[in-house]
């Protein structure tokens, strides 16, 4: 199902057609409903171009979960039982 949004609308919000598209491809990778690259596939732009997007409107390039956090935990509990030695 396309997403129609008029020329009307656009001007209301102040935007032009790209600038929304950008936008749009950010707000879902805001809300985890897609990964970087995906993302910027979206909003037609590279790698670097959709992490400055993002950037600029302060929205976290790493967003990182519990699990990451405890993962983190246990690498350094690891770490530290090891004496900084690998």
């Amino acid at each position: 199902m396309p997403l129609t949004i008029t020329d009307e609308q656009l001007r209301s919000l102040g935007m032009t057609e790209r600038e929304a598209q950008i936008e749009f491809a950010c707000r879902m990778f805001a809300a985890g409903k897609l990964d970087l690259w995906p993302a910027a596939q979206l909003a037609g732009l590279t790698r670097v171009e959709m992490e400055g997007q993002l950037r600029a409107r302060k929205i976290p390039i790493f967003q990182p979960t519990v699990e990451d956090f405890e993962d983190d935990l246990r690498a350094i509990e690891s770490f530290k039982r090891e004496g900084g030695r690998q």
